[in-house]
This record gives structure tokens, C-alpha cells and sequence, in this order.
């Protein structure tokens, strides 16, 4: 949350860690290996103090995970939220700031390291979420929650403030035309409050819109959705809620998957953040993925690469 406090004309280098996938370091570990703080997994760390770095950043997103499959998991989405928070901020102040570079694509050994690529090729959470916000057209949301005031819980009580204001970047050479909905929503999925507008952006420009203040919002059990639509077409759709994911009240959404083809669909009972897919081997490369779900919503994601051989499909509620 720091880097909102910041307005860089342009940043050259910055970057977060996470560990790489669980088949690979299942590739230079034995099962008595399969502790963060082994004196493996730490050879395979060359940022000493990092392991607990990334485990005191878990701490105040996340319940302790009680797997070393679930740590792996956390881990690699809270590198994809911190350098998602950093890169939107930045690409709504365009102007002042005029580009990011994150360290890092890929490794060169299978590490816990900076990359949104394993070793192995494997595509950690980051690289999806960079997809989405470095896409050329990018509706994002400067909100006002927990994260942006003191998240202790014993400085509480005192008010939350709860507001959205959005923003739309356009980084192509054409003036753009653009449909801008929001929606604040209960944890049943119900519309409590709900926004359009019609937005013209400017070739290579980035658009404000108001600030909404949404004090009415349930601090642990509402969310709010948010799409970008274009001739018609949702470009883009992403989920917010106003407080840590280790206290909102998820349910268990009962993730179902089926097969077609080169086409995986997924469908989910309650609303659920950061689904991930994975194969067998977790080799597989999807057209998206660490994405959200609301209440009985489906999703159909096309196969880039992979086989999809033993399907297997997460999401924060597992986190615990």
C-alpha cells in the first residue's frame, strides 16, 4: 500500500517474491524438505531474510495456512495483489508517471524469487494478473478500505472510511469509447447499489471518474464488482472487498469444473477470489486464471498449452 504515496515519474525496477510452483520445488526437495524455513527451500532463497519477509506479509492478509501447498499459494497471491496495487496506481497517474518495469520475468535455477515465471516455464499468480493490468485498455479502482487506514485491529473502533473512484487508461493510439458498471453486492450476491456510465477516453490518456463514498457497505461481508465493456463486449470484470481476506466471510463457494474440448468451465456456488486451475504436472496455460467468481456465476477458459489431466481448482477460502 505504500507505493500510492508515491508518484514516480518512471519506475525502472521494483518487484515482490513468492515461491515458484509445488511441482517445482518438489523438483530439488525430498518431503522432509517441504518446509519454508528448511535449510533447502532456504538455499533456494538468495534474499536471506525474504522467507519471513513473504511470511510477514502473509500475515496480515491471509489465516495462516496450515499446508506447505496452501503457503506456496498464498504466497504467489500476495506478489500478484502487491504489484497489481502498484502498477494501477501508477497507470492512473499517467502523465506524471510514464511507465513500470517489474523485476522479474523468469528464473534461471527453480527459487523463491521476484519472477512471475518459474524456472520450469510455470506461470505463477502474477503473470495472469499481468495480463489483466498491463492490458491496454484498464479499468481500475482507487478505493478507500482497511488497507488504506490502520488495519489493527486493536485500534479499533473508529470509522472505516469506504469509497470507490475509478479510473480508465487508455494506452492505445485511438480515442476509446467505453462502458464503465459497478456494483456494491452482499455476500448472497444481491445489488445493494449499482452504477453505469458512458465514458469517451483519449488516445493515450488516463480518464477519472468521481469518488463514490459507499459508508453503507458491510465492512467484512460486501464486495463490489466492476467491468469495463466496449461495443458491448466486458473487456475486463474484477472483484474489491474493504477488508483483509482473513477476515471477510467467505463461504465455501464448492468450486465445479468440467472439460470440452480445449475449454474448462468452472462454476462457483458463493463468491470466491483468486480461483486457481491447475493440471497434474501445473504445466497448464490458461487464457486467465486467479480470477473471481460471484455466487453461481460461470466462467469458460480456454486451454493455451497443457494437458488437462487431473484438474484440480482452489481459492482463498482454502487458505486456512
Amino acid at each position: 500500500t505504500e507505493y500510492r504515496h508515491h508518484y514516480f515519474r518512471y519506475l525502472s525496477e521494483f518487484g515482490f517474491q513468492s515461491f515458484p510452483l509445488l511441482k517445482t520445488c518438489e523438483s530439488f526437495t525430498l518431503p522432509e524438505d517441504r518446509n519454508i524455513f528448511s535449510y533447502i527451500m532456504e538455499k533456494h532463497q538468495r534474499n536471506m531474510a525474504a522467507n519471513g519477509k513473504i511470511m510477514g506479509y502473509m500475515e496480515q492478509m491471509y489465516l495462516y495456512p496450515t499446508s506447505y501447498p496452501i503457503i506456496i499459494y498464498a504466497s504467489q497471491l500476495l506478489q500478484a495483489q502487491a504489484i497489481k496495487y502498484g502498477v494501477e496506481h501508477f497507470r492512473r497517474n499517467r502523465g506524471r508517471c510514464m511507465g513500470t518495469v517489474i523485476w522479474q520475468l523468469n528464473d534461471c535455477w527453480p527459487v523463491a524469487s521476484w519472477s512471475s515465471i518459474d524456472y520450469f516455464g510455470r506461470w505463477k499468480a502474477l503473470h495472469y494478473y499481468a495480463k489483466r493490468f498491463f492490458a491496454p485498455l484498464l479499468l481500475s479502482c482507487e478505493e478507500e478500505s482497511i488497507f488504506t487506514q490502520d488495519s489493527n485491529p486493536n485500534a479499533q473502533p473508529y470509522e472505516i472510511k469506504k469509497s470507490v473512484r475509478f479510473n480508465v487508461c487508455n494506452e492505445s493510439p485511438d480515442e476509446r469509447n467505453v462502458t464503465v458498471k459497478w456494483s456494491l453486492k452482499n455476500i448472497d450476491g444481491k445489488t445493494k447499489t449499482h452504477f453505469e456510465k458512458e465514458v469517451t477516453v483519449p488516445p493515450l490518456s488516463a480518464v477519472w471518474m468521481e469518488r463514490v463514498e459507499l459508508q453503507e457497505a458491510d465492512l467484512y461481508s460486501d464486495y463490489v464488482v466492476y467491468e469495463l465493456a466496449e461495443n458491448e463486449v466486458v473487456i475486463s470484470k474484477e472483484t474489491l472487498i474493504f477488508c483483509e481476506p482473513k477476515n471477510f466471510h467467505f463461504r465455501d463457494p464448492k468450486l465445479r469444473i468440467s472439460m470440452e474440448k480445449d475449454k474448462i468451465t468452472i462454476k462457483s456456488s458463493a463468491y470466491a477470489k483468486d480461483i486457481e486451475i491447475l493440471n497434474e504436472n501445473e504445466d497448464m496455460i490458461l487464457e486467465d486464471n486467479y480470477f473471481d467468481l460471484e455466487p453461481e456465476e460461470e466462467k469458460i477458459v480456454k486451454i493455451i498449452e497443457g494437458i488437462p489431466r487431473g484438474l484440480k481448482v482452489r481459492s482463498v477460502y482454502d487458505i486456512r
